[in-house]
């Protein structure tokens, strides 16, 4: 049986850390302040220094011990766990190494049911927890620091009184911050409001409780909705210029929760290399630029499909050619496009009948949703029309799996299909407050494994990556703005010959890699190389390693 351990402050004294003054000083301030345990007084008192002082009593405790400084933080904490999280289980992330994230925990005599909380916070972003101990005071200093940011993002809604002012600050703070979404959710015992931005949901302030029926009432109002209705609707907010805000409203237990999205009216198109499409203009042409055929973009929801094929009309679009949209709705209007919105009570696939007899050169369709939408579409490509859609699928590969489910025949998709494109956003490193470091050994050990599968060399020990630390420019992310990463395959004539074979996709993906198909992951850890984005980043959308 293990001897039992002295005391704390013993402990210390015997190992020359501090004096049994410094211990004495320290048990009166816990007689006035008696919620600081023995190591934070000393801390408090200044009677060691604080790195070897909480490393000492971590090695006492048989843990390990953190002293943070807030300028060292080499992420934004908010960033994986929201502030309210980190506030109640006196918890901070500060690193990510090998797929595990350091997070000090304060009161470290008492914290195994924070450590539990946030260990199954991180599970659930596909992140080991690699807990340590520090002073309670040190936590409370950075806590102070990162609650004066969220102060300073929500500053502009707290303190107003009017219902019609709260909402018309949260929707302009939200435009300022370049948010694509407001969440407006009922809690419990608050209203929560939270931003996406970059992809990512962040909470930047809480309402009062007492306020939830008029903020439900003035959403409904301005959104165009059933006041007494509390089910399911939709709506649209014009309020603003420049501006088309589609609102969603779904009761929850606690009451109505909004979402609204906020879509630029006149938003420029951006150029397609400028999204990350990494090819050359050349092979955009000679993946694109054709008739009698079809390109499918393809991807899980929110992954930036319909931006990207908005970027390619506009790349393909000149005064020879009649390029028609059908969209459900219409969320960029680009000029000289005929862009067509399904209405209420029209059938979608009626609209697309509709549109084969307006002379169309360029079809593009919102999304195939069903054997019929693919058929007509097929139908179209077949008869002189060059047709673009997007389609829900895992990469581009899989289109064709995708397209067979449906029920399309294999003829059909060997005969028309050109191009599938696959693709995932991720977000750039802030390029104000990156900071520059080797790569680790673990990082190199995974880029260098999917080299190897692919048929690539990198040489890791010249290059440098970056890491994500925060600054008011990028709201104290780390991270400005997404970049798509992409795959493309072209449909060459063995890809057609195993299709009407009905091959399986994999025979069709092995065929296509000796053929220069090159799959997201690939262009993904380009990007990483270009220091535009991280290998955190990278596997949070592809996983690429496991976090074990």
């Amino acid at each position: 049986m293990d001897k039992k351990k002295q005391p704390i402050g013993i402990e210390l004294v015997k190992r020359n850390i501090v004096t049994g003054e410094d211990i004495e000083s320290a048990l009166k301030f816990q007689q006035i302040h008696r919620d600081r345990k023995l190591g934070d007084a000393l801390y408090i008192l200044k009677a060691a220094d604080p790195k070897l002082l909480i490393d000492t009593i971590a090695e006492i405790l048989g843990k390990k011990g953190t002293y943070l400084e807030y300028n060292k933080i080499r992420i934004s904490p908010t960033e994986y766990i929201p502030f309210d999280v980190m506030k109640r289980n006196k918890a901070i992330p500060y690193e990510i190494e090998s797929g595990k994230i350091k997070v000090a925990f304060a009161d470290y005599e008492n914290s195994d049911d924070n450590v539990k909380n946030i260990k199954m916070l991180m599970l659930s972003k596909g992140l080991v927890l690699d807990s340590y101990i520090a002073f309670q005071s040190n936590v409370e200093e950075i806590l102070e620091k990162y609650e004066e940011q969220t102060s300073s993002k929500k500053e502009n809604i707290d303190g107003i009184e009017s219902v019609t002012e709260i909402i018309d600050n949260i929707i302009k703070l939200a435009i300022d911050k370049r948010a694509s979404d407001i969440h407006i959710e009922p809690q419990a015992e608050e209203v929560r409001v939270r931003y996406r931005i970059d992809g990512q949901l962040f909470v930047v302030a809480t309402l009062p409780k007492d306020k939830q029926p008029q903020i439900i009432g003035r959403l409904k109002a301005i959104s165009n909705m059933f006041q007494e209705k509390q089910n399911s609707q939709d709506g649209r907010i014009l309020l603003y210029p420049d501006y088309n805000i589609r609102v969603s409203s779904q009761k929850n237990i606690y009451g109505e929760k909004f979402v609204l999205r906020l879509l630029k009216k006149n938003s420029d198109i951006r150029d397609i290399f400028e999204l990350g499409y990494p090819y050359t203009e050349r092979e955009l042409d000679r993946s694109i630029n054709k008739r009698n055929s079809l390109t499918i973009m393809a991807a899980p929801t929110g992954e930036g499909k319909t931006t990207t094929l908005y970027s390619m009309l506009d790349y393909l679009k000149s005064d020879d050619i009649n390029i028609t949209t059908i969209e459900d709705p219409v969320e960029i209007r680009i000029p000289g496009l005929n862009q067509i919105e399904v209405e209420k009570n029209i059938k979608f696939l009626d609209s697309l009948r509709t549109i084969l007899r307006q002379d169309p050169d360029v079809i593009l369709v919102g999304e195939i949703r069903d054997k019929e939408t693919a058929e007509i579409g097929i139908q179209a490509s077949q008869t002189g029309h060059y047709v673009l859609s997007t389609i829900h699928t895992i990469d581009a590969v899989e289109v064709i799996t995708r397209l067979r489910k449906l029920g399309v025949p294999d003829y059909d998709i060997a005969s028309t299909l050109a191009t599938s494109i696959s693709q995932r956003l991720v977000r750039r490193i802030c390029p104000k407050c990156k900071k520059e470091r080797d790569f680790s050994a673990y990082e190199k050990k995974v880029i260098q494994k999917i080299g190897k599968k692919y048929g690539e060399e990198y040489d890791l020990d010249n290059l440098k990556t970056y890491t994500a630390t925060g600054c008011e420019y990028c709201n104290h992310s780390g991270y400005y703005e997404r970049i798509g990463i992409f795959e493309v395959l072209d449909i060459n004539d063995e890809l057609k010959e195993m299709i009407m074979a009905g091959k399986s996709s994999i025979e069709i993906r092995k065929e296509a890699l000796k053929n220069g198909y090159k799959p997201l992951v690939l262009d993904g850890i380009k990007k990483v190389l270009d220091g535009i984005t991280n290998l955190d980043e990278v596997n949070r959308k592809l996983l690429i390693y496991n976090n074990e």
